[in-house]
């Protein structure tokens, strides 16, 4: 009875309590309840109506999209005026305040205002123009138009990029020059340009390879960044960010068709999961042929054959908390890789010792005169089996004034090739398959934020783990007609049958490596238009490898004549590195805003490349294998730069930069004629110096007319490298080494340059709304040398590259459009490599001829 009367009072208590709540809301106006609102959206310029056109309430989720007419109509509960925003993803987003029922709403097409691109090189959103680094950005959707499905298609759109691949492994990927290594791949070195797919650094070069799969954003950053980034980053780095999950359902689907049988597909779903959580799945594959035919036996080769998945999660407990958990997996399985005999040197050994005198006697003629036949005639079929994937937990946690992140990854590369090195149909070197596995773990702590009115700055503290070993077995195998190549005298024993037959080396290494570093950049602004930034770095790397080759096959024989026949090919050779060292480096940045559209900035910075360790195989001399040469010293840049970013007006920019690296025991890549030595070894250049000017700007006109345009003069030269190995040509002569002191850095152009342009038109097409436009891009780059060692022949003459697309974005989210890459069929090489052994004939790496094709794309948001 207590109870029944205890609840009776509570619920006469509630209801008093109520009765007066609701008689004191009496004295405030009512709101309008159900009261319409009706309004239509137009073009300002062709005054049409536009179509699914977004409509929502300021401050509520209540929204209404435009019908077919323009129109829409929604009923609130508001008291007139109030403020709704209208936006849609052909025109620029505005906040309209409707004063009465019926409404007119003119939308404009963007005239963006080039300074409000934002970026997070320094780990915080800022406007691009007010943070003293060069900086290129790429939009996502301009790389989708663009072609650009994986980073080797950004050299034509950054110059200051130079990427060269004769296949996924042996890749270089270089900012101003610096970075990697030219020429094939050694396992023993760590790149000098950091590569970061949302916020997680890549290693290895190979995995640079993966297909773009929704990116939002690409920002190549110029010059050493040690004190923003967690791993090492002398030359400069690719800060890649992707799209997010989003709690309102989108997705998007892109189908492409083109020449050489190329298909292209590309789909993402995102949405919300439950509450606080969304996801977004992305896959994208890709098939081409083969752009080279092989004669041998009979098919194209170097197709694509890729396909990629990325899937995210994204969790919000609460406003100050940001978990993002994301794996991706990218398997590519293309029918190659392989070159054509581009050119053959007369080398200084005996005549009988040339190419064409060691083909004439051993019959065989090169079934094509040029390169760019697109022929090709290899004995051993190609592969290059290439994947790569990984997981990885971001959060981001909202501490005081500033934000805490923690990102933790695994990555995994496997690589399984097959190459035939001689590049001819009889077996030489019948067999090179480097197959390798990689596994890298990686930790970073990092707090970003505002410490008072004066001061922000960033600290980060950095692991990386990586394991990097033959998958089981690298193997180099000769064939019969070695000997006729290896011939250096008139005995006859040169000619015993089956002497190099099935000859080769199996090689084990593996190399465990640790990278620890602690980093911290302050931005102090003193006085109101001074910026001053240092920048301090502590960097701990070890590496500790284990290297076993081994010789098998050929001859059975205790002839002491032709087992030192033998092992003037291959040789075995075992050694252990354990290694390790620690520096200090840091920068010093000055950056002063003149006004806000105009400010100038100077850096120095100091830098590091950790220690290399050659796993491609040893040089001997007087037949004692060089150990001396196991380690390569770590590589020091002392980078100086100064620039100006300005916006002449708002929608407008203009950027100058001058720099100079000098660079002390540069890390490089070296060929010898050893054919033990088939990858080339490490070495180290005493003094290299790169410096240069970058100009880079855009600019809208016209409301429908954007132009964006770089230019880059890039002087780069050894200024001391007394022990370099010959070039191809010297080959034989009475020295092994050469001072090339003062020649210049492979794979560098004096000048690149690019310019685009696109040009929007609002139209209809089958009555649908949208934005017709037409655009192009014109890439240019002047010659430059593809020999470590300076060669009068292995240079590579500049060239110009025309893309282009024309097409129709449709205001409901379906576009189409034609396109077509290298569209005046230039024919160039990218890259030209020596063959092993340095008999004269070296290869070349043909670019792809002119390709086009179609695109249809659906882009859903609700």
């Amino acid at each position: 009875m207590k109870k029944a009367i205890f609840k009776i009072s509570l619920l006469l208590s509630v209801t008093v309590a109520n009765t007066k709540f609701i008689h004191a809301q009496e004295t405030i106006p009512k709101p309008i309840i159900n009261d319409s609102i009706i309004g239509t959206v137009i073009d300002t310029n062709t005054k049409e109506p536009l179509v699914a056109v977004k409509i929502q309430l300021e401050g509520v989720t209540h929204q209404t999209k435009t019908d077919t007419n323009g129109e829409f109509k929604f009923i609130t509960g508001q008291k007139l005026p109030i403020n709704i925003i209208v936006s849609h993803q052909d025109y620029e987003k505005r906040t309209i305040t409707v004063q009465s029922n019926e409404t007119i709403i003119e939308l404009s097409p963007p005239f963006e205002n080039l300074n409000q691109v934002l970026v997070t090189s320094r780990r915080r959103k800022e406007k691009i123009q007010e943070v003293p680094i060069p900086i290129s950005t790429i939009k996502g959707a301009a790389l989708e138009e663009a072609g650009a499905f994986n980073v080797n298609r950004l050299k034509e759109i950054v110059p200051t990029v130079q990427l060269y691949s004769s296949n996924a492994r042996n890749t270089t990927l270089n900012i101003r020059g610096l970075g990697s290594t030219y020429g094939l791949t050694n396992d023993g070195i760590d790149p000098g340009v950091g590569f970061y797919l949302d916020g997680v650094y890549i290693a290895r070069p190979a995995a640079t390879w993966l297909d773009f799969i929704d990116i939002e954003q690409i920002e190549v950053l110029r010059g050493p960044q040690g004190t923003l980034f967690g791993k090492n980053t002398t030359a400069g780095a690719f800060n890649i960010t992707s799209r997010l999950p989003k709690f309102s359902p989108e997705a998007n689907v892109e189908v492409s068709y083109g020449n050489l049988g190329f298909i292209q597909a590309k789909t993402s779903v995102t949405g919300p999961l439950a509450k606080n959580l969304a996801g977004r799945i992305s896959f994208s594959g890709t098939q081409r042929d083969g752009n080279l035919y092989n004669v041998y036996t009979n098919r194209k080769i170097n197709d694509i054959n890729n396909l990629g998945f990325r899937g995210q999660l994204l969790f919000t407990p609460t406003k100050d908390i940001k978990l993002v958990l994301s794996g991706d997996y990218s398997a590519q399985k293309p029918d190659g890789y392989g070159w054509a005999v581009a050119g053959v040197v007369k080398t200084q050994r005996a005549d009988y010792r040339q190419f064409d005198a060691i083909i004439k006697d051993l019959g065989y003629e090169i079934p094509y005169k040029n390169a760019f036949e697109r022929k090709i005639d290899l004995d051993t079929q190609s592969k290059a089996d290439n994947k790569l994937g990984g997981i990885a937990l971001n959060a981001d946690i909202k501490i005081g004034n500033g934000t805490l992140t923690s990102t933790s990854a695994w990555r995994h590369w496997k690589w399984d090739p097959l190459n035939d090195r001689d590049y001819l149909g009889i077996p030489v070197y019948t067999v090179s398959s480097g197959n390798s596995v990689h596994d890298q773990w990686s930790q970073e702590f990092r707090y970003t934020g505002k410490i008072n009115d004066k001061i922000t700055g960033v600290v980060g503290v950095y692991g990386l783990w990586q394991d990097l070993r033959t998958d089981p077995v690298h193997i180099e195998e000769a064939g019969a007609a070695l000997w006729r190549f290896q011939q250096n005298s008139d005995s006859p024993l040169w000619q015993t049958p089956g002497l190099f037959d099935g000859f080769g080396i199996k090689t084990k290494y593996g190399i465990k490596s640790t990278s620890l570093a602690v980093y911290t950049q302050i931005d102090w602004n003193p006085l109101s238009k001074l910026h001053i930034l240092p920048g301090i770095r502590y960097n701990y790397d070890k590496k500790i490898a284990n290297y076993d080759r081994q010789t098998y096959g050929g001859l059975e024989t205790n002839d002491p004549a032709l087992i030192a026949l033998k092992n003037g090919v291959y040789t075995n050779q075992t050694f252990n590195v354990n290694a390790d060292a620690d520096n200090w480096s840091g920068q010093l940045s000055v950056q002063y805003k003149f006004t806000s559209n105009w400010n100038a900035y100077a850096t120095y910075s100091i830098s590091y490349k950790p220690i290399g360790v050659n796993v491609g195989g040893l040089p001997t001399s007087n037949g004692q294998v060089m150990l001396d040469l196991a380690q390569v010293k770590p590589e020091t840049v002392n980078h100086f730069e100064a620039g100006f970013k300005s916006n002449p007006t708002r929608n407008s920019l203009l950027n100058v930069t001058f720099y100079q690296s000098n660079i002390n025991d540069y890390q490089t890549q070296v060929q010898t004629p050893e054919p033990g030595v088939n990858r080339g070894y490490l070495a180290n250049a005493e003094k290299v110096r790169v410096r240069g000017i970058e100009l880079d700007g855009n600019i809208s006109l016209y409301k429908f007319l954007k132009i964006n345009g770089a230019i880059a003069y890039t002087d780069a030269k050894y200024v001391k490298f007394t022990n370099a190995p010959v070039p191809l040509e010297e080959v034989g002569g009475s020295q092994a080494f050469k001072d090339v002191s003062g020649g210049v850095l492979p794979g560098v152009s004096k000048w690149s340059w690019s310019l685009g342009t696109e040009v929007t038109k609002r139209g209809k097409l089958i009555g649908l709304n949208g934005s017709y436009f037409i655009g192009a891009d014109v890439f240019h780059r002047s010659d430059f040398s593809s020999s470590s060692s300076p060669s009068k022949y292995l240079n590579i003459d500049g060239y110009t590259l025309l893309n282009a697309r024309l097409g129709f974005r449709g205001s409901n989210g379906i576009s189409i459009f034609i396109w077509s890459r290298n569209l005046t069929n230039k024919d160039y090489y990218e890259q030209l490599l020596a063959a092993p052994g340095s008999y004269g004939q070296y290869a070349g790496v043909i670019a792809d001829p002119r390709t086009y094709g179609i695109t249809f794309r659906y882009n859903f948001k609700q």
